[in-house]
């Protein structure tokens, strides 16, 4: 490089960019409705650039005459920009007082253009946020240099809207941002079950994570997007309608209820028999119905009634309620639900007995914004039997899996992220992925093996014979790393140790009663 000449300045992945820009409007708009704000925006931006270059192909192939027929768009999964929601209008009236007013009509016309947007933008949002149009004006500025649409990369927003979402889970922490599932956990997910065709259920879907990587998984094993159907539910009606808005840039059909509703005690798919499910709900939830409710829900068919101090085993019989023939549902829970006592213990039990838990899976730490306890992944299976299944790329044979569970341990897995959190790598899920097939599946190409301090598959008379606890580290065999030093020699070393220290505490305790017996204060024990 010659002398002088400046190094080029490093090109920001678009994703960051537009997060460092967004973020500037912190402080300015309560960090409850934060997300909503940049969300929508983005959202705005994306819309008009997919719409502007639609348009102009439109034009080069002679068809002005339909430049406003929303069937001309809509056919290629293009959202119809009404001219009052185009974002040359938008930034024309960028500084005007009244920008929020506009900003509310622009989305509401939009969803009323489109009908798979039904629900999922704001209602007279920015309106009702009574902002300083100044902090509007500022955020339309510095998403206008912005091109959401790039090239080939037809999933650009879809990239864009996943990090934002995954640096909102982060700056809300620990109790907060229960929206958001990390990438990689939701990808190991798909990958151990393989949705690859059939209806996908998640009782809890926040943001609709799930969906999206069930949609990604399709796509990567060459399956049609046509033959998958998604149904879900959320409690928040905002988190709700990020998760539509999230599946509608990417031209996902989904059902996600009439409403924002409590998954127990509005159950919007009542009838739904799926043959998968995902769902992250929320960890140890409490009073989350009344002593008197619920008591004898078809969900529970067989089981007791979970507790009220504890939501765990009701989003497992919930999962499993939704589970057709042969389907199968994985569970994110807290570990404490491995071991729980009461009415938990019973109905873990009879889902041991039934042949219902397939595997037990154990997350590092740290892998949740939310939380830096350690989770389990539970797999729930109609049908642990033999059996052959058609998949798009040949036919799969399941070995007979009654009177057995798998139990895995990944906490010595995982790579740091974000400076304190962890995640898995690909190489370290395909690791996985494979040990599980290894032991799922007839044939696979390589034969299950326990592996130390990783898998253990465990009979049913182990696991009764352990009174029903499925904490992996009761079957797992981990090594004693201490064993090469010797027991005997480190007891005798801290026997030796602990003697020192209880002498010298004696003498200590002796010195102090003589000095007080010589000032004329004796202490008589």
């Amino acid at each position: 490089m010659a002398r002088g000449t400046a190094k080029p300045k490093e090109q920001k992945p678009i994703e960051q960019t537009l997060w460092d820009a967004a973020n500037k409007l912190r402080g300015k708009v309560e960090p409850s409705e934060y997300k909503h704000v940049v969300l929508s925006m983005i959202f705005l931006k994306y819309a008009n650039d997919r719409f502007n270059e639609h348009r102009e192909k439109m034009k080069a192939n002679g068809q002005d005459a339909f430049l406003e027929m929303l069937p001309f768009y809509q056919k290629d999964n293009v959202f119809y920009i009404p001219e009052c929601a185009r974002w040359s209008f938008i930034m024309e009236n960028a500084k005007q007082p009244d920008i929020a007013i506009k900003i509310d009509t622009a989305l509401h016309e939009i969803e009323m253009k489109n009908k798979t947007l039904a629900g999922a933008l704001p209602d007279n949002y920015y309106s009702r946020l009574h902002m300083d149009p100044s902090g509007l004006s500022s955020l339309l500025d510095l998403i206008n240099g912005l091109e959401l649409q790039v090239g080939g990369d037809k999933d650009v927003f879809g990239k864009v809207y996943e990090y934002c979402l995954r640096q909102f889970a982060l700056k809300e922490g620990k109790g907060k941002g229960e929206f958001y599932t990390p990438r990689t956990v939701v990808a190991l997910l798909c990958e151990l079950i393989e949705p690859y065709s059939g209806i996908v259920y998640d009782g809890a879907c926040g943001s609709g994570g799930m969906f999206v990587q069930s949609m990604r998984f399709v796509d990567e094993h060459k399956g049609n997007r046509l033959n998958v159907s998604i149904y879900g539910q959320e409690l928040t009606d905002t988190t709700r309608r990020l998760a539509k808005m999230n599946l509608a840039i990417r031209g996902i059909s989904a059902n996600l209820g009439a409403e924002a509703a409590n998954t127990f005690l509005n159950d919007q798919h009542k009838d739904l028999k799926a043959d998968f499910s995902l769902e992250n709900p929320p960890f140890n939830q409490k009073d989350w119905r009344e002593a008197n409710q619920l008591n004898s829900d078809p969900r529970w068919d067989g089981y007791p009634t979970p507790p009220t101090s504890n939501a765990n085993y009701g989003w497992l019989l919930n999962t499993l309620s939704k589970l057709g023939q042969n389907g199968v549902g994985v569970v994110l829970l807290a570990n404490g639900a491995l071991s729980a006592g009461g009415e938990e213990y019973e109905i873990r039990k009879r889902l041991i007995e039934n042949d219902r838990v397939e595997a037990i899976v154990i997350l590092p730490r740290n892998m949740f914004y939310t939380t830096d306890i350690s989770v389990t992944v539970w797999i729930l299976n109609k049908n642990k039997k033999s059996r052959v299944e058609k998949r798009p790329d040949g036919d799969v044979t399941f070995r007979d899996r009654t009177d057995e569970i798998l139990f895995m341990d990944l906490r010595q897995m995982g790579h740091p992220y974000e400076k304190k959190y962890i995640e898995l790598t690909e190489e370290d899920r395909a690791v996985v992925v494979d040990r599980f097939k290894s032991w799922r599946l007839d044939g696979y190409k390589s034969p299950y093996e326990n592996v130390p301090e990783f898998c253990y598959a465990a009979k049913k008379p182990e696991i009764a014979e352990k009174d029903y606890s499925l904490v992996p580290s009761r079957y797992i065999e981990f090594i004693n790393r201490d064993e090469s030093v010797g027991y005997e020699e480190k007891m005798t070393q801290l026997q030796g140790e602990l003697t020192e220290l209880l002498i010298q505490e004696q003498q200590s305790r002796q010195d102090l009663l003589e000095v007080m017996k010589g000032l004329g204060y004796e202490i008589k024990l």
